[in-house]
Parts: C-alpha cells; structure tokens; sequence
C-alpha cells in the first residue's frame, strides 16, 4: 500500500525522503507572475533572494534560478526585465536581465534577447534571432536567424607578430518602422555606435559591419557587404551583391547597381555602377566598349 511521502517525513522516516517532496514555490515569484497575467504590472522586478541558496549562474554571473516562464506565450524572462503585459514570448524564446520590451512586441521561438536590449512597440521577431548590445525602435521587422550586436571584425598585429582583437565595446541602434531580411548581421561600435535609419529596409543575407551609418529609408538588397565605418546619407539604395568598402562616405539619393564596388567617396546624387563605382553613363560606355555583358 502507498504511504504519502509527507506522512513518512512526519513520522521521522530517513533524510533521504525530503529531496522527494515538492519544493515551496516562492510566493512573491507567484505573486508576481499573477499580476502579469492580470496585466497590473508592466515588468517584473528583481525579488529578494535567500542569500543561502544555491546559484546557478553562467560566465556572465547571470543567475538562472531567477528566470520565469512569461504567461503571455510560455518563453522564459528575466526577473529584472521589464515586459510589457501585452508582449508575447513564445516558447523556446529567451529574455535576459535587464532588457525592455515595448507594447504588443512579439517574440518568436529560439531567439535570444539579450541584456539590457530595448525593443520598441510593435515590433515583431522572428525565429532563431539574436539581439545583443543594441536597441531596437518601434513597429521593426526582424526575420528569421538575423543576428544584431555581435562583435565586429577588427583585428590588429602587435609587436611580436601577433594577431590581437580591437575592443568592441559599443551598440548598435536600429531606428523605426526598419525591416531587416533573415541571417543578416549588423555588427556594434568600436569608436561610434552602428546606424540604421528610420524606414530603411535591409533583405536577406546582407553583412553591416562596425561603426556603420546608414541614413534613413535606405534599402539594401540581398547580399550586399558594407564594411566598417561607413556613413551613408538618406535613400541611398544598393542593388543585390554591392559592396561598400570601409571607411567610405556616400551621399543621399545615391543609387548603386547590382555587383558593383564602391571604393572612394561619392558625393553627387544619382546612379552609379561597375567595380570601381562610376556614374551610370561611364559605365555604361565601359561595358559597349570593352564588350561586357
């Protein structure tokens, strides 16, 4: 006959019986998560921890013990996080310390949001998405595997030959209403955070790289390579697999052909191709006389 673990522990029965009851929930973690689905809080502060309990906690000290299951899509969050009640975390999906989501954000399975990202109202994430060291605007499109924030690629040789990485220490900021393709990568700052403008659209597999400034409503066709430090004014338009080397400034309404390089500075607006990038016209005569096609 089955005899009730707690009757056993009640009647002296051996030590070994008490890691078989269920644990105590903590009440101010139930307390909380009820408000939350009630919707009479809009995040979720930090609770007072026992100092003697036990901490699972990541290289980055991040405590997981103090994560919780958001009521609003099942995805797991932060207790430090501040979510608004009307923000959906599907399962699968990670929220962590510090990060701020706006007002109906939606967040799709497997993706990650780092500490301290903000996310703007509206805005919807795809699968798979990596947001780290950076701020995302308002009503903003992040498809599939897009990763944002992720260090760039800055290296330098010291004296014995040795190759060292460069500090990457800044953010990157994504302005409103932007629209970035799957697996696109927007790299952080090294000496200036990394721009995107308001109502630029980015497609599929494109690469910003560090220190990057791209203006407003710009678009950026698929695989398209913009190295660091570039500075871009606004509707600037690339087609599908331009490059942009570092350090290069571009001019608003500036548009490039597809496959095309630019390699210096461009500062008159209008349409521009080849590799190096000339005016359209140049070009043109380029590909008829030495029979291009």
């Amino acid at each position: 006959m089955a005899v009730h673990l707690r009757k056993l522990a009640a009647l002296g029965a051996s030590s070994s019986v008490a890691h078989l009851l269920p644990k105590p929930k903590r009440p101010e973690k139930l307390n909380l998560l009820a408000a939350f689905a009630v919707g009479s809080v809009r995040g979720v502060s930090t609770c007072s921890a026992d100092a003697s309990a036990s901490r699972l906690e990541g290289g980055n000290g991040t405590n997981y013990q103090e994560f919780l299951r958001c009521p609003n899509g099942g995805g797991t969050f932060h207790e430090s996080a501040c979510i608004d009640p009307t923000a959906l975390i599907e399962v699968g999906a990670v929220v962590h310390p510090k990060a701020v989501l706006g007002a109906h954000v939606h967040v799709g399975s497997g993706t990650v949001i780092g500490p301290a990202v903000t996310v703007g109202p509206s805005t919807k994430i795809g699968y798979n998405v990596s947001l780290g060291n950076c701020t995302v605007g308002g009503s903003c499109i992040i498809h599939n595997g897009a990763c944002i924030g992720q260090d760039g690629f800055g290296f330098l040789v010291d004296e014995s030959g040795n190759m060292l990485k460069k500090p990457q220490m800044l953010n990157a900021r994504i302005g409103d209403n932007v629209e970035i393709g799957a697996n696109t990568c927007i790299d952080r700052g090294s000496w200036r955070d990394t721009v995107i403008g308001d109502w630029s659209k980015i497609d599929n597999l494109v690469q910003i790289g560090h220190n990057a400034v791209i203006g407003k409503s710009c678009i950026l066709c698929g695989q398209v390579g913009i190295a660091g430090s570039v500075t871009f004014g606004d509707y600037v338009t690339l087609g599908g697999r331009a490059a942009v080397r570092d350090h290069v400034s571009i001019t608003s309404k500036v548009r490039l052909a597809a496959n095309s390089c630019v390699t210096k500075d461009i500062k008159e607006p209008g349409d521009y191709g080849g590799f190096p990038a000339v005016p359209i016209g140049i070009w043109r005569r380029q590909v008829v006389t030495r029979g291009w096609s």
